[in-house]
């Protein structure tokens, strides 16, 4: 998994509803919005952001040497 930077935020109450319902409306967590914001804002001004390794979508695979880990039917 990428590892990202944790960051303690303080925002205007007034401006974190405005981006939560940015970010509802673009179907996207918070935490995305603003990193979306940043980027659309950084590239605005010219400043070259390289993209990171893009996050891994759904289940991880089953580890196939724990128990029951191998998937399909079990074998008699």
């Amino acid at each position: 998994m990428t590892s990202k930077k944790a960051y303690p935020l303080r925002l205007d109450p007034a401006l974190f509803a405005a981006i939560e319902r940015a970010a509802a409306a673009d179907l996207r967590s918070v935490n995305a919005q603003i990193e979306c914001l940043l980027r659309e804002a950084l590239a605005k001004r010219g400043v070259r952001v390289e993209l990171g390794e893009p996050a891994k979508r759904g289940r991880p695979p089953r580890d196939q040497s724990s128990p029951g880990g191998g998937g399909g039917s079990p074998k008699d």
